[in-house]
């Protein structure tokens, strides 16, 4: 059974997504922040008939997202598709973000997706198969003022995407993001439609990879 790990799951993209693999027979590891809510996704998962477990990571400290690779790695001999999905939210200009929180935010939004890529590549090498794929957004392409860190950290996933894209594929690993235009909710159509997304990036036959996929709900 191949295995999908999603660091940052949350109930809207990641979960969505998780559920989408899960349909195609992956195991999944949820891994976030707070065990309590990750755990009722794992159970709405569960609950329909998908094999789903639970780990803590703290997405900004490198050492918590080497090691939880590391664990997985040892339980189920390999992963085969990682999908980062942490973010940080944070609404603020750049005269109201709190100077304490700005590489906070850029360590979960940009480095935690780095340290994860850079810890799953060997053994996807080893095997010259995997997937890394990364949760983008449209501010990337079109900076907010209001959302400043997080405009930072997505134009970072983006040159991440596009920058290991062609020496990973060479490796048999596919690194692909979905640039989402778009505030996505829970359990939305929306959702399932990005989940769609990165699951088209995954299915492309080797030959035709591409590294980016764009959604936004007019392209829906």
């Amino acid at each position: 059974m191949k295995t999908f790990l999603s660091i940052g799951a949350g109930p809207g993209m990641g979960f969505a997504t998780a559920e989408r693999f899960a349909k195609e027979g992956f195991r999944l590891i949820l891994a976030a922040r707070n065990a309590a809510k990750t755990g009722q996704l794992a159970q709405q998962l569960k609950s329909k008939g998908h094999k789903a477990e639970v780990r803590t990571v703290d997405s900004s400290d490198p050492e918590s997202v080497a090691r939880l690779v590391a664990e997985v790695e040892k339980q189920h001999g390999s992963i085969d598709v990682l999908h980062y999905n942490a973010a940080s939210m944070r609404k603020a200009s750049l005269a109201e973000q709190p100077r304490d929180t700005l590489n906070g935010d850029l360590a979960v939004n940009i480095g935690g997706a780095l340290v994860a890529a850079k810890a799953v590549a060997p053994k996807m090498e080893e095997r010259k198969s995997g997937a890394i794929l990364l949760t983008g957004g449209g501010f990337a392409l079109a900076p907010s003022p209001d959302y400043l860190s997080l405009s930072i950290g997505k134009a970072g996933i983006r040159a991440l995407a596009l920058g290991l894209f062609e020496p990973f594929r060479e490796k048999g690993i596919h690194v692909a993001t979905v640039t989402v235009a778009a505030f996505v909710s829970p359990e939305s159509k929306e959702a399932e439609s990005v989940a769609e997304h990165f699951w088209h990036l995954y299915s492309q036959p080797k030959e035709a990879w591409t590294a980016e996929a764009h959604y936004s709900p007019a392209s829906a």
